[in-house]
This record gives C-alpha cells, sequence and structure tokens, in this order.
C-alpha cells in the first residue's frame, strides 16, 4: 500500500488570516486573557503553540489548560466555518491532487499540528476531505513533536516508511519525514522559499500542486 500523510495549513489550504482570529478567540476563552502576540506556528504543532503563547502572556498552562483551548478552537473553527470558507481557500491544485492519488490507489490521511476535529472542519470546509483516512492519521492532540506524529501514523497505517510520503511546506515537516525514513515532497506555498526546504533535505521540492500528473508520478513510482 501507497501511503500519504499531507500536511494541511499552507499545504492544502489557506486560511488567510482567520485562523489566527479564531486561536485567539479560543486562547481568551481558555485562559480569560486577550491573545496580544502568538508563538511561532510554522511546523509547530498546536500544544507547543499554545503553550508557549501563554508563556508570551505571563502563564504556566499544562494539559487541562490545553484541553480547553482545543474544545474552544474547534468550536470556533464550527462557529464560523462559512467565514473561513469566504475568506480562505484551498490551494492551487489541491483537490485535483487529492482526486488523482485516490484514483491511482494511493491511501491518504493526514500528519498535522491541529489537533484532528480542526483538521476535519478545515478540510471538509473546502471539500477537501473525501479521500482522507482520518483514522490513519496523527494529529496535535497525540504528541508534541511532528517527528512522533509521523511514526504514529505509519503505525496506524501498518505501512512501511518506505511506501509512505509526506507533503508539507515547512522545513519542520522535511525533518519530521526524514526522521522516520519517509520520503517529503516539500511545496514552497507557505513562508518558506524553494532554497530553504530544499537546504532540509526533501527528496523533491515543488512550487505547488497544480502539477497534477508530475505529483501521481512522484509518489508512484518516485521518478
Amino acid at each position: 500500500m501507497r501511503l500519504v500523510l499531507w500536511d494541511i495549513d499552507h499545504t492544502l489550504i489557506s486560511t488567510r488570516g482567520v485562523g489566527r482570529e479564531l486561536s485567539a478567540a479560543a486562547f481568551r476563552q481558555a485562559t480569560g486573557q486577550e491573545m496580544r502576540e502568538q508563538a511561532k506556528i510554522d511546523g509547530i504543532t498546536e500544544p507547543v503553540i499554545f503553550r508557549e503563547t501563554a508563556k508570551l502572556h505571563g502563564l504556566a498552562t499544562g494539559r487541562q489548560e490545553f484541553e480547553a483551548f482545543a474544545k474552544a478552537l474547534t468550536e470556533e473553527h464550527l462557529a464560523r466555518s462559512g467565514e473561513l470558507r469566504e475568506r480562505g481557500h484551498a490551494l492551487a491544485g489541491a483537490a485535483a491532487a487529492l482526486a488523482a492519488l485516490d484514483a491511482a490507489d494511493v491511501t491518504q490521511t493526514v500528519v498535522s499540528g491541529n489537533v484532528r476535529a480542526v483538521s476535519e472542519i478545515k478540510l471538509a470546509v473546502f471539500g477537501l476531505d473525501r479521500h482522507i483516512r482520518w483514522e490513519l492519521g496523527a494529529y496535535g492532540e497525540d504528541d508534541d513533536e511532528r517527528a512522533r506524529l509521523v511514526q504514529l501514523a505509519l503505525e496506524r497505517s501498518g505501512v512501511a516508511a518506505g511506501d509512505a510520503v509526506l507533503i508539507g511546506d515547512t522545513p519542520a515537516d522535511v525533518e519530521a519525514g526524514l526522521a522516520n525514513g519517509v520520503r517529503v515532497i516539500a511545496v514552497a506555498t507557505g513562508s518558506s522559499s524553494e532554497d530553504e526546504l530544499r537546504g532540509a533535505g526533501p527528496f523533491m521540492v515543488l512550487p505547488d500542486l497544480s502539477d497534477t500528473r508530475h505529483l501521481v508520478r512522484l509518489i508512484s513510482d518516485g521518478s
């Protein structure tokens, strides 16, 4: 079985600022404080973002506070899914890539720093969820470290690392895949340039997902 492990934000979709607004609302609900600033988010899991953001506000948090934040964040995404759809968008080639890989009998799931519920909402909002095997994926609530999330997804799918490909937009995605012996295709659709991604050592760097045929060929036979 061939397996693709998808990152979500800036790989398949862009929330165009809505994501930060929803995080700020959830932070306020979970901590009682306004979110004046946010910790680094690119390639970082949700528990780490929340913990480091809380520190910026002089707060010490644990699992209980994170779970309250995750619940609030899920509720915010549900309540404002229409706004997310209007202001955000699926990235070029995302829908075609998902459909083409499904047609090629490639199993697809998600490895994301988002919690699972938010991951599901984000892809559903843009119609990108129908080919995803959610139960095989790994999410922010599973572990703080992206490399561990990749490992969990491999374990849950029963797929060897050599039969899996991770697709993401940050050096952290690349590093997480390589740490587990997984080939990585990096896409320069986020804040990292092609040169920055190439420096992390992926199998391939693409400008985006628009060349569906080339992407399927890379995943199917590695050429």
